[in-house]
């Protein structure tokens, strides 16, 4: 099978942006004197977008009020931070330049809020991805196939053209509920084992070896 739709995750996956996401976590939680997070904790609260984020990082039986709250101070300080610690995993640009030279079409899903996905597709990769789709009240998140769905439509792709890419068991899975395969990175959030459980297609351990898989 030849692919030349490539749709990829972000957090994880494109971006390392755990370092920023764990000051903004630790910034509305100390706020609000609740107890701060590892990084390695909001690694593992990370994939199923921001509001889940926020219920798992603050401690239980945290008022509802409260986590609200905290989730409102985390998107205000994310917006605006986002871009402190966050860079692009090795290889990453290397391979997005090797995709469009092939003559790829790239778009990205993710469970970020919309307006930070599309900001930092615009930051980092304006040059390669035309398509950037977040979290929307427009859509149900991630694994549901809706916004797969959409950046096909928007690439003018189909399925049987397209790979998933993504770090997570979130990723699987939204890969599969839109009939695509996926390929699994194991430079993110999640480990190799979990994706291997979960019925990743293909795993890679570096960015360029997502090339041997278009052919």
């Amino acid at each position: 099978m030849t692919y030349n739709t490539i749709i990829f995750d972000l957090d994880g996956t494109l971006l390392n942006t755990l370092e920023d996401l764990t000051d903004s976590v630790n910034y509305s939680l100390e706020t609000h004197n609740l107890q701060k997070r590892t990084m390695d904790e909001v690694k593992s609260f990370v994939g199923n977008g921001v509001k889940r984020l926020m219920d798992l990082a603050v401690p239980t039986g945290t008022k509802d009020e409260i986590t609200a709250e905290c989730l409102t101070m985390f998107r205000e300080h994310y917006s605006k931070n986002m871009r402190n610690k966050t860079k692009p995993y090795d290889e990453i640009l290397e391979l997005l330049k090797a995709l469009k030279e092939k003559g790829c079409k790239l778009a990205i899903v993710s469970n970020k809020f919309d307006s930070a996905v599309k900001e930092l597709c615009k930051d980092y990769y304006s040059d390669y991805i035309s398509v950037a789709i977040g979290d929307s009240p427009n859509a149900l998140k991630k694994p549901a196939p809706d916004s797969v769905y959409a950046a096909l439509a928007a690439l003018n792709s189909t399925q049987k053209e397209a790979l998933y890419v993504g770090d997570s068991d979130v990723d699987v899975h939204t890969a599969h509920n839109a009939g695509l395969k996926c390929v699994g990175v194991t430079w993110g959030f999640r480990t190799k084992e979990l994706l291997e459980h979960e019925g990743a297609d293909y795993i890679i351990d570096k960015p360029l070896q997502l090339l041997n898989y278009l052919d």
